[in-house]
């Protein structure tokens, strides 16, 4: 039985055109014309921001806290319901991240947490240095109401998208609103590159300055001459020239995604207690992946049990995130709420969700989730009438 993967890579032809091209010009390293050509492709898709390549999406998000200046000691608000790779370089510069629950309507950062913490922390004298907005799963955050939040503090955000190519809010990529907003092309993603990341800023300064410490903080001498520590982030023109071709079909891989969804939810529309993430109405779910909320009582199973189910079909499925208030490195970290996050993450279940997915497959996951919805809710029926037989 061959195995339907969650998430796979789907590639076709022009990355191979590129990546050919940049071993036949022996240009294989962080530098390269794939690398400028991936950027300024990019930067087309995010209203002509300066946009730097690197290595993966968590370097992105390391070197824009670096360019937000945070540092030790400091507070970083940030989305609880996502993964690691959002907080962890916070911790990397030596700052506290303070994890924010989730709202209901899109699972993202919730607007009013957001707004009361910032206000309580002003009267403390405490407010944080930013804030990391997640947009989850390919649905954005409500922005606006963020943004309206934030400024009334002078509190920075910086865009989390690594989820979100393709997403749009009020009709235009998220990622470029914020002044720092950041990409994964990481093997899972819609498009990839096997592993990386991009940083858009809205200060082209500040794109030299993430070029300067991606490169290992390198001064431009003819020795290696350093004033600052720096990172080993930069992607290699190899990686980029996959970019390049990926991008180019990132339309109908949001098309796909978003297929996929759809056809999921119609095929469930008749089993009780299995509902489509909510799509919300200011901007383009690209449903990166296909995650679903499952009522127990309603659909007679519980999450772990229909993955259980998937797993023996040789059907890859995955919970939704863990709240990152909840995992055991972050156990000392503040937190404001969390008991939305938490509900989801234990009713959440993530189906296969690849562009190139068949429908033979997608068939086989809807069936197993139709048998173990049918399959329950037949045995608690027969046992009903059981009890109903026994009793006169």
């Amino acid at each position: 039985m061959t195995r339907i993967y969650l998430s796979a890579p789907h590639l076709g032809d022009n990355e191979e055109k590129y990546v050919r091209e940049a071993f036949a010009t022996n240009w294989v390293s962080t530098v390269g014309p794939n690398i400028e050509a991936f950027e300024r492709a990019f930067s087309e898709r995010v209203g002509g921001l300066p946009c730097v390549a690197l290595s993966s999406g968590t370097a992105a998000i390391h070197l824009g806290l670096k360019l937000l200046g945070v540092g030790a000691g400091d507070d970083v608000l940030c989305s609880t319901l996502t993964f690691a790779a959002s907080a962890n370089p916070i911790v990397y510069q030596g700052a506290r991240p303070v994890f924010v629950d989730s709202d209901r309507a899109s699972w993202n950062v919730d607007p009013d947490l957001v707004a009361e913490t910032l206000e309580a922390r002003a009267r403390a004298g405490k407010l944080p240095k930013a804030l990391i907005v997640v947009h989850l799963y390919g649905q954005s955050a409500d922005l606006d109401r963020l943004e309206a939040a934030c400024e009334r503090f002078d509190v920075p955000i910086l865009e989390d998208a690594a989820e979100a190519l393709g997403t749009h809010y009020r009709g235009e990529q998220v990622g470029q609103r914020a002044p720092l907003g950041v990409f994964s092309f990481n093997g899972n993603k819609i498009i990839t590159t096997s592993g990386g990341g991009m940083l858009v800023t809205r200060d082209r300064a500040w794109a030299e300055k993430a070029r300067y410490w991606a490169t290992q903080a390198r001064q431009p001498v003819a020795w290696y001459e350093h004033e600052d520590v720096g990172f080993n982030y930069r992607m290699s023109n190899v990686l980029a020239g996959i970019g390049r071709g990926q991008l180019e079909v990132l339309e109908e891989r949001v098309a796909a995604r978003r297929a996929n969804a759809f056809r999921y939810r119609d095929a469930f529309a008749d089993c009780p207690g299995i509902e489509l993430m909510p799509q919300a109405p200011y901007g383009r779910h690209t449903n990166w992946l296909s995650v679903f909320l499952l009522d127990e009582a309603a659909f007679g199973a519980s999450r772990d049990e229909l993955l259980a189910a998937l797993a023996a079909e040789e059907i890859e499925g995955r919970p939704v995130w863990k709240p990152l208030h909840a995992q055991p490195v972050f156990a000392s970290a503040e937190r404001v709420g969390g008991a939305v996050a938490e509900d989801l993450f234990a009713r959440g279940i993530c189906l296969p969700s690849s562009s190139n997915m068949t429908s033979r497959e997608q068939e086989r996951v809807i069936d197993v989730v139709r048998r173990v919805a049918r399959t329950r809710t037949s045995s608690a029926g027969a046992s009903e009438r059981s009890w109903t037989a026994s009793a006169t």
